[in-house]
């Protein structure tokens, strides 16, 4: 017998409440909403990046496709690096920019008013400090809000060259930045007339050392100098510290002074310095590694396989950062998160008379933060899904990681902290990946100015124009003056 919705309604009377509200649960959609055009709506979402080819997220898409309903597709962008900043903010300010976006983890500062924070149901602050190292909430969170989640974290680590090393007897990286100095000495090779023929360590200068103003900032936080981590914080690079001992240092001073003293011929007149083995005139640091000329190079882990990529024959390994007090280790972090961008038109407009709503801003807003919580959350077997209008919600389970496949295939770092676990034994990944719990970074307005300032302070050491005190002194002076002009 069919049953019309007349008798359905007639036999409920009969039944009672009881049964009114139990047929309506049945009847209702808990999530799919597709039955009224109030509850559904389809959405299209593009996301902007610079690192990986489109094919790396297919299966992610594919398998949340088949989960979400009112996901119509997901493309992804790749730009150049070159431009990508660059051509991101043109097309966020007209308007056109894309859904989704990777940041840098240094932009959030000056990138935070063009972002739509996540909905705290879908990534909320716990969920960062529960899934990832701690140096992601000190990037990507603010006010309680997140603005940004990774796939992967990046931390600075000492790549070395093991036939060089083996030559010169030294058996293990070092762990200490006193071996670190020792072991520069007996890997240099200087002649009589000051020519470098091998390098300790591309390290001292400003342009010709990959990510200079990252090493220089990893010294100044091992040592205790206090750059700023949030808005509104003084820089206290100039000033004194207590030391291990109970004595006061120039943190400041010790960072600058050491991260020099590898490019100077001299520390004193007439005395050679016993560490020199870098100098303006020689090629990019990753190069130089790359071509055997350099023993040893601070970088990150995408340099790994551009290194192969020039010299597929070179012996090399990697290890822990050194460090300066071992029971406060610390890394630097330098990496990107994909945030979301707020004010876009929607690129899915309903076709007249079809049974879906409008797509909102909100509506693809929340759809971006859904897909983005699946993409880099642990997911434990169940993704739950929300629809936007609604709030109603459901369960379902999956089998699929979508961070460990995109790990898997682009041989990065893990963000999530259980994949770090799985990560630790890797040869070339597992230094990295540890890494990423002492990780650190600080808050930067400007990224691009203040690589400029940290570049001019090292400069001036390196020419003689300054004392390392009065370098620090006007470091200080310029990043604060910028903080409070950008924070305006």
């Amino acid at each position: 017998m069919k049953l019309t919705n007349k008798k359905i309604l007639s036999w409920i009377k009969n039944k009672g409440r009881f049964l009114l509200v139990l047929v309506t649960v049945l009847v209702v959609p808990l999530f799919s909403g597709c039955g009224t055009q109030s509850e559904g709506y389809h959405v299209s979402l593009e996301i902007w990046g610079t690192l990986d080819d489109s094919t790396i997220y297919n299966e992610a898409v594919s398998k949340y496709k088949d989960l979400n309903p009112y996901i119509v597709d997901i493309k992804y962008r790749k730009f150049s690096q070159d431009t990508y900043k660059q051509d991101l903010l043109d097309a966020l300010a007209s308007g056109q920019g894309p859904d989704i976006f990777l940041m840098n983890n240094s932009w959030l500062p000056s990138f935070e008013n063009k972002l739509e924070p996540a909905p705290i149901k879908l990534v909320s602050e716990q969920d960062v400090n529960t899934n990832f190292p701690d140096v992601v909430a000190t990037d990507f969170v603010d006010g309680g809000k997140v603005y940004g989640v990774p796939l992967s974290v990046d931390s600075m680590q000492l790549y070395y060259n093991k036939d060089t090393f083996n030559l010169a007897g030294i058996t293990a990286p070092p762990k200490t930045w006193q071996e670190f100095s020792s072991d520069v000495q007996m890997l240099t090779r200087v002649d009589a007339v000051g020519n470098i023929s091998r390098s300790g360590i591309a390290m001292g200068t400003s342009q010709n050392v990959s990510r200079s103003m990252d090493i220089l900032s990893l010294l100044m936080i091992q040592n205790g100098a206090q750059l700023p981590t949030s808005k509104g914080m003084v820089t206290n690079i100039d000033q004194g510290v207590i030391s291990q001992d109970g004595s006061i240092v120039q943190a400041g001073e010790q960072a600058l002074g050491f991260y020099t003293q590898f490019s100077k011929v001299s520390l004193l007149a007439n005395i050679p310095n016993p560490v020199y083995c870098w100098n303006s005139r020689q090629i990019n640091s990753m190069d130089a590694f790359a071509s055997g000329n350099v023993a040893m190079f601070l970088g990150y882990s995408w340099q790994g396989s551009n290194i192969k990529n020039k010299n597929p024959k070179l012996n090399f390994a990697v290890a822990p950062v050194p460090q300066l007090n071992a029971n406060k280790p610390a890394s630097f972090a330098n990496y990107w998160g994909y945030a979301v961008a707020k004010n876009r038109p929607s690129a899915t407009t309903p076709q007249k008379g079809a049974t879906v709503a409008p797509v909102t801003d909100a509506i693809r807003t929340h759809e971006a933060w859904q897909f983005l919580r699946f993409l880099t959350l642990k997911n434990s077997g169940k993704v739950t899904l929300y629809n936007a209008i609604t709030n109603n919600s459901k369960d379902f389970a999956v089998t699929f990681d979508p961070a460990i496949d995109y790990l898997k295939k682009t041989n990065q770092p893990a963000a999530r902290r259980d994949i770090i676990n799985l990560q630790r034994q890797d040869t070339f990944l597992g230094s990295f990946a540890t890494g990423n719990l002492i990780a650190k970074s600080w808050y930067q307005v400007d990224p691009e100015t203040n690589e400029k300032i940290f570049a001019e302070g090292i400069d001036s050491i390196n020419r003689g124009d300054t004392s390392l005190h009065q370098a620090l002194v006007l470091m200080k002076n310029r990043l604060d003056s910028l903080m409070q002009t950008k924070n305006k």
